[in-house]
This record gives structure tokens, sequence and C-alpha cells, in this order.
């Protein structure tokens, strides 16, 4: 299973109950369309970079689940049938991760080289010093 963040803006005039039956209604697709989900968070109100429909601003939610195609297909139908929201973005996390983790790993190891070196330089600049007295 694939791990996917999906961000949607609701209209800005959405009541709170409104707003909650919507988030549980959308949890309840991802349960029913065999996903896990792991995080829904009300961001709150936020100001548009432009104007959406006649709307300058929107009420911002986050999900993050996991599931498989057919699990974000299904929450992306859901949202376009639903008037209350007005922009919907779904993004797969799972491949940024592994990007990531592979990026972290070749700089701790560019790292552990660098250091290497360094410290092996100050022995050897110490080491002829002591030599130059003792030649005198």
């Amino acid at each position: 299973m694939r791990k996917y963040e999906i961000i949607f803006i609701v209209r800005p005039d959405t009541p709170d109950d409104a707003m909650d039956k919507l988030i549980a209604q959308m949890e309840a697709v991802v349960a029913g369309a065999g996903g896990k989900l792991e995080k829904a968070d009300k961001i709150g109100r936020r100001r548009l970079a432009y104007r959406v429909g006649r709307h300058r601003e929107g009420l911002y939610v986050l999900f993050v689940l996991e599931g498989t195609g057919d699990t974000v297909k299904e929450f992306e139908r859901r949202l376009r049938v639903t008037d209350s929201v007005i922009k919907f973005l779904t993004v797969r996390v799972d491949e940024e991760q592994k990007r990531l983790d592979k990026i972290k790993k070749l700089r701790e190891a560019k790292k552990k080289v660098s250091a290497q070196p360094a410290a092996a330089a100050p022995e050897e600049k110490a080491a002829p010093a002591a030599e130059a007295p003792a030649t005198a």
C-alpha cells in the first residue's frame, strides 16, 4: 500500500458542523475503499493565492492515508461531486520519502569521508613540527 497526502479546500462559508460531517464522510470513504487513514487535520481558514470561483479564502483540510490507487480514485471522485469542495490535490508521498532517505544516506557517507582526512591532517602537521627541533 502506498502513502498519499490529499489536501482539499472547502468554501469559507461552510458551517463547522457541515465541515465535521464532510470529514467524517471522507474518513468513511477511505475505510470503505480498503485504505488506512493516518491523519485527518483541519488546517483552518487561509487566503488563497488566486481567486477560485468567487472565493478568496478557503478552509483547508489535510488527509494522510495509506491505500491503493482505487482508494484515491474513489476519494477524489467523492471530492469532485461534493459542492462545498472548491479545490483538491493528491500527492504520493512514499516515493518522495525513499528519495529523501537516499539523499540523507549519501550526505552522511560524505560527512564520514570528509571527517576522516580532516582528523588525519592535524596529526601530519604536528609530526613535522616535532621533528624540526630535534634536528636543529
